[in-house]
């Protein structure tokens, strides 16, 4: 009866659904990965936190490429902000309402300058550039960490009516007149303080995410292509089945009249 596994019906369903299963275990593994990933973040993260601000050139000298060894890591920095090359990242939000991110170059004594996210603000969302609150005029000093590059590129980080949305130092290389120092600083506290204050950043979520859950549930995708193999084929058995018995009892009585 379960000769009919072979024909080349069900054989071609059986491997659909080896592939099938091999697919979903190997993005069950790859969730997982990206689990240990988290958790190796959420410890480095906090490893930097619990350190003291230093200095932007002791945490990042000139040239140094913001990775994630170094991301995080919190700094502290002097300097002045070049308002004329001001920026906003538009169609952000914060708690379902929209807003920009202010970014402004921060002018350091060497000659280069960093890209400074200053904070949030509630605004509409639109392609026009809303009115930005100024900064501390004059030399500022800065507390944040360090943020790598979003690395959107494209249009996402060219300047439109002093706009973008990403943050990349590479991509606004070429609208500032400055050497531009890899990533970006998260400012969380400026001084002196602005006359109007904007929302800093808060800190990463430091928990594990749902990557955990996606996995059990690659895991059950795979586990119900077997199931549903099986099921169809113990359906495929008992239809045969009741359709040879008829078959099998007008035998018997044929030969029992013979």
């Amino acid at each position: 009866m379960q000769r009919f596994l072979l024909n080349r019906r069900w054989l071609g369903l059986l491997v659909f659904v080896l592939v099938f299963g091999a697919v979903c275990f190997r993005l069950g593994l790859w969730q997982i990965h990206r689990l240990d990933d988290r958790f190796d973040r959420n410890d480095l993260i906090t490893d930097h936190f619990q350190v003291a601000p230093v200095d932007l050139d002791a945490a990042a000298p000139v040239g140094t490429t913001i990775d994630g060894t170094n991301e995080w890591t919190r700094v502290l920095l002097r300097g002045t902000y070049a308002v004329d090359y001001s920026v906003s990242v538009k169609f952000t939000t914060r708690d379902a309402a929209p807003g920009v991110d202010v970014v402004v170059p921060l002018r350091l004594d060497d000659g280069t300058a960093i890209l400074v996210n200053r904070g949030w603000m509630e605004t509409i969302n639109s392609n026009q550039r809303p009115e930005l609150p100024a900064p501390p005029s004059g030399e500022v000093s800065v507390e944040g960490w360090l943020r790598q590059d979003n690395k959107a590129g494209g249009d996402a980080v060219r300047v439109f009516d002093r706009q973008v949305r990403a943050i990349d130092s590479t991509g606004l290389a070429e609208y500032m007149p400055y050497e531009l120092r890899d990533g970006y600083v998260n400012a969380q506290g400026e001084s002196p303080e602005a006359a109007t204050a904007l929302a800093v950043e808060p800190e990463p979520e430091l928990g594990q995410g749902v990557h955990f859950f996606y996995a059990l549930q690659w895991w059950f995708f795979g586990l119900l292509g077997f199931s549903g193999y099986i099921w169809f084929a113990i359906v495929e058995r008992r239809d045969r089945r009741r359709t040879t018995a008829p078959e099998a009892t007008v035998s018997v009585h044929d030969s029992s009249r013979a």
